[in-house]
């Protein structure tokens, strides 16, 4: 896998954060992310379920990066339609041990400038197969490699280790290499998804009030 991205290195507080953001070309599409009050809304094409699947294993790889993937400008399917109003929100992928207050990510995003151009060369294999996972340990008490969601200026943040990263992408890679083909095999199904969650289990809402699920939906256009 490969993904061109732009290196940015920012001042804080006496402290150098690193973004790393996703920087497909003009011609991408295929990625939005809302915020439709019950839960976090993404839609995703071909294209766009590969390049998400990328990052994610980015961020699995670099413990001491913010990955950031800029989606507010995005259309989504349901803009203007229903009585609600989502919330169109960009995306970060983070190490938990940065601590990183999310409260400063809008100053920090604010002064990202042109950034370095890069391409970051990942293993088509980096984030295993389902098969590969052990799923039930996840249930354990002593289990502590969960995701953590919250949302800061606009922005939708997924926390966790490197494990967390690698076992829930095992779910993303699934739903990249299957989507396409179980659209052809299965028209007249109604959507074909996976969906995330923070915690060892999933909640209405986190106690930050943050959506407590992330559903990903394959489209193959809109």
């Amino acid at each position: 896998m490969e993904q061109r991205v732009r290196v940015h290195r920012v001042g804080l507080n006496g402290r150098e954060i690193r973004v790393v953001r996703s920087a497909p070309g003009p011609d991408a599409t295929g990625l939005a992310l809302r915020d439709d009050g019950h839960w976090l809304s993404m839609y995703a094409d071909r294209e766009g379920a590969d390049r998400l699947a990328a990052l994610w294993a980015l961020a699995a790889r670099s413990p001491r990066s913010l990955v950031h993937l800029p989606l507010r400008g995005d259309p989504a399917p349901h803009d203007g339609a229903g009585d609600g109003e989502p919330v169109a929100l960009d995306l970060v992928l983070l190490h938990h041990s940065l601590q990183f207050p999310t409260s400063s990510w809008k100053e920090v995003r604010a002064r990202l400038g042109a950034g370095t151009p890069r391409t970051a060369s990942l293993p088509d294999d980096d984030l295993p197969d389902r098969d590969a996972v052990d799923h039930e340990r996840r249930h354990h008490r002593t289990y502590r490699d969960h995701l953590g969601f919250d949302i800061a200026a606009h922005t939708l943040f997924v926390v966790g280790s490197s494990t967390a990263f690698r076992e829930e992408g095992s779910a993303l890679r699934n739903f990249a290499d299957r989507a396409a083909a179980h659209r052809r095999r299965y028209p007249a199904a109604a959507h074909f998804c996976v969906e995330l969650s923070p915690g060892p289990r999933g909640r209405g809402r986190t106690r930050r009030h943050v959506p407590g699920s992330l559903h990903i939906e394959y489209r193959d256009a809109w």
